[in-house]
């Protein structure tokens, strides 16, 4: 592997360590004060979902859980288990990429939207059994649905803005192994 396709790895993957930042930063600015009776789109796992079909190798697992859990510590929920669930999911999704990347967006956004909903309530149900409070099922399910409508705008602004393309049949991903 040359200097360069190093370089540009690691660049990668700080840039989605910056970008959970980012998201995580807007998260918390004090923007509403009263609560909602919906939730918004998790964007950290659409776009962990979107890079790790697109380049899995620029979000290893180890990042995915830190960025993750780092994300239920600011975000106050329990320790671990949404990052624990986030990852699995996003491991998943990177295993099917060979599969996915022949297919079409359709194909790629529904079964984005299965892991989607496995992960949330996978979460409702653990949370449940744990007899920790669950937040009302319409959070739930607006969070799992403008996730799933927002997906289309974050492969977009993957594709286009950021230069996370999937890798064609024949091409070399960033550790120089034929995909």
């Amino acid at each position: 592997m040359t200097d360069l396709s190093r370089s540009r790895l690691w660049v990668m993957r700080l840039s989605f360590v910056a970008l959970a930042l980012v998201i995580l930063f807007f998260h918390l600015l004090p923007l509403e004060t009263t609560p909602r009776p919906w939730a918004g789109p998790d964007l950290l796992l659409g776009f962990a979902c979107a890079w790790g079909l697109r380049r899995p190798e620029y979000v290893p697992a180890l990042f995915l859980a830190l960025v993750f859990l780092l994300a239920d510590l600011l975000l106050q929920r329990p320790p671990g288990l949404w990052a624990v669930l986030a990852l699995i999911g996003v491991e998943n999704l990177k295993s099917r990429g060979r599969q996915l990347r022949d297919a079409s967006f359709a194909a790629e956004w529904l079964t984005v939207v299965v892991i989607l909903t496995m992960v949330i309530f996978a979460n409702r149900i653990l949370l449940s059994l744990a007899l920790v409070p669950t937040p009302a099922m319409t959070l739930n399910l607006t969070e799992l649905a403008l996730t799933a409508l927002a997906y289309p705008l974050i492969v977009a602004v993957t594709h286009g803005i950021m230069g996370v393309r999937k890798t064609a049949p024949g091409d070399l991903d960033a550790l120089g192994k034929r995909v």
